[in-house]
């Protein structure tokens, strides 16, 4: 990475002040570019989903490791739950999607409250392990919520057995004029489903899978309590990455704890953070990271930096710190400030090896919370940050009641915030489609194939707020 000459400037940057200058290439299509990763996680793209509460579940967690990224499971998940969230991904097809399946006798308002749990918008209705309907919104149109779904399933469903290849069941879903497959399995019992978009996306993705196959899962841990313990039964229940989370990893507690949950030696990838300098880079490298978490502040769900004036421009943070891990053979990860696919590639840019969305997941289909609708039909759903209130008073449940209260005190981040689904890209393959899809038009302006040379050839300016306006797209004109 370097700036045009003169450009380099004396104060740090956002991803808002600066832009890519377009190189002499012979990259001829952005599907030369590969956009796997080189920080051992095993991300075939270069998008971690953040250990919020709002936003990392089992439906995210599968979807987006199909794709090729990773998941973090929350910090605040008992063991046990979070346990069997990774066997599910685990279990889960490297092509097929996993439908909602309900049984005849279950009701409308049942199909109703889980249809949007999936992107593809549909519940298989199921009878002895098999499919014998499917049931789409527009079934329950006009229908009383406490009819069967026996009666408004429709058997005439497009179905293709589980072995097809993603190419023999868009050929089917094209000449049946459908959207979606349901996967059977030789003996006629549910596999899945495929929709059409999805069986392209067979081919453009690979999935992130670990050494047996299966898809890759990370989990979360804080520095309070018995971590090492918890740090052991999270990589023995099949996590692929441990990430040591805290808002200012830059302090004893963080080092000592590390050097612990290190010396442990197991055998996946160690991620601690968050820093927003070389010396705390260096400081948990040295204690046993192998991938530095960088952010402080940037956060859609933060206010860190209002309440405090603790942390750092999210561009410059990700320079410098990647800049003291590459000298010591290791990685970051860019934590926060991500709201368009150009900032992913900035941060890329800059020396990421991959980069964590948060809030911008929270809008969409696969995210944990509940769809709601506002009094103008637009449909969200509900975030909030992870020092918030809402959050500290879960993650403090079995504290005495006074420790409660003194604790409910201090929050740095918004308890509730609506996140629209946008209508154009409501599920987060949708985002994940968006995202890539700029950044490998990135590579290819930077004359790059892969993202270690899109860092080395990136040629960046810095801009003024108009610079920035000026690339806005005006849909409506002025």
């Amino acid at each position: 990475m370097q700036f045009l000459p003169g450009q380099t400037p004396p104060y740090d940057l956002t991803y808002d002040d600066v832009f890519l200058v377009p190189r002499r290439t012979d990259v001829a299509s952005r599907f030369d570019v590969d956009l796997s990763t080189a920080d051992g996680t095993g991300t075939t793209i270069p998008l971690v989903v953040a250990n919020m509460t709002a936003v990392a579940g089992r439906r995210m967690a599968e979807t987006v490791a199909r794709r090729g990224g990773i998941v973090v499971l929350p910090q605040d998940l008992p063991i046990p739950a979070a346990s069997d969230t990774i066997a599910f991904v685990k279990s889960r097809s490297l092509t097929a999607d996993t439908p909602v399946v309900l049984d005849p006798e279950q009701s409308v308002s049942d199909a109703l409250a889980l249809i949007h749990k999936r992107a593809h918008g549909a519940v298989v209705v199921i009878e002895n392990g098999k499919p014998i309907g499917v049931v789409t919104e527009a079934s329950c149109a006009d229908v009383d919520r406490f009819a069967r779904l026996s009666t408004v399933a429709d058997a005439d469903f497009v179905s293709a057995p589980a072995d097809a290849s993603p190419r023999d069941v868009f050929d089917l879903l094209e000449a049946e004029h459908a959207h979606l497959a349901v996967l059977v399995n030789a003996d006629g019992t549910l596999a899945g489903v495929m929709t059409r978009t999805g069986t392209i996306r067979t081919g453009i993705y690979t999935p992130a899978v670990d050494a047996d196959g299966k898809l890759r899962i990370a989990a979360a841990v804080g520095i309070n309590g018995d971590v090492p313990a918890k740090a052991k039964a999270l990589v023995e229940a099949g996590a692929d990455v441990l990430v040591m989370d805290t808002a200012h990893g830059h302090q004893e507690k963080m080092l000592e704890t590390l050097r612990s949950v290190a010396s442990l030696d197991l055998g996946v990838p160690l991620v601690a953070g968050n820093v927003v300098s070389a010396d705390g880079t260096r400081d948990l490298i040295e204690a046993g990271a192998d991938i530095i978490k960088v952010g402080v502040g940037p956060g859609a769900m933060c206010t860190t930096r209002m309440m405090t004036g603790v942390g750092r421009p999210q561009f410059s943070a990700v320079a410098e710190c990647a800049a003291a891990a590459r000298e010591l053979g290791k990685h970051v990860w860019a934590d926060g400030g991500v709201r368009h696919p150009r900032d992913v590639a900035l941060a890329l840019a800059a020396g990421a090896a991959n980069v964590m969305i948060g809030s911008w997941f929270a809008g969409t289909y696969e995210s944990p919370g509940d769809l709601r609708v506002d009094r103008d039909g637009n449909r969200y759903k509900e975030s909030f940050g992870m020092a918030s209130k809402r959050a500290v008073a879960a993650r403090t449940a079995t504290d005495s009641a006074f420790d409660r209260a003194r604790k409910a005190l201090f929050e740095e981040g918004i308890s509730s915030s609506r996140m629209r689904l946008d209508p154009e890209r409501p599920g987060v393959e949708d985002l994940i489609d968006h995202i890539t899809s700029g950044l490998r038009s990135s590579c290819t302006y930077a004359g790059a194939r892969t993202l270690g040379e899109f860092h080395e050839r990136a040629m960046l300016g810095v801009q003024s707020a108009a610079g920035f306006a000026e690339g806005r797209p005006l849909p409506s004109g002025w």
